[in-house]
């Protein structure tokens, strides 16, 4: 299955034009290399995301056509999630004033 279609399906990001959006910008990783919108996933494959502050990387575990949305979070397992500081709130935190 296409990743951007994976992304959808798993309800990891909503609308299947924004996962291609974010897979054709370079923001995700299939393993170690940058993945386009096309490339496939299928079980095992360890799936990163760059959603900007946040970095979320998830395991692959089943993929599917179509799955209802309580079933969802069953495709996939996160690994990490990170959340990185804003650079401009750090700037805030030494000013003295």
């Amino acid at each position: 299955m296409r990743i951007d279609k994976f992304l959808k399906v798993s309800r990891i990001i909503k609308r299947r034009t924004l996962a291609k959006e974010v897979c054709d910008a370079g923001r995700v990783q299939v393993g170690d290399k940058v993945a386009k919108a096309g490339t496939e996933v299928k079980p095992g494959d360890t799936i990163s995301i760059d959603f900007g502050r946040r970095q979320l990387t998830v395991r692959v575990l089943a993929v599917r056509e179509h799955v209802r949305a309580a079933e969802a979070r069953e495709l996939y397992e996160v690994i990490a999630e990170e959340f990185k500081a804003d650079p401009l709130l750090a700037d805030l935190e030494d000013d003295p004033e």
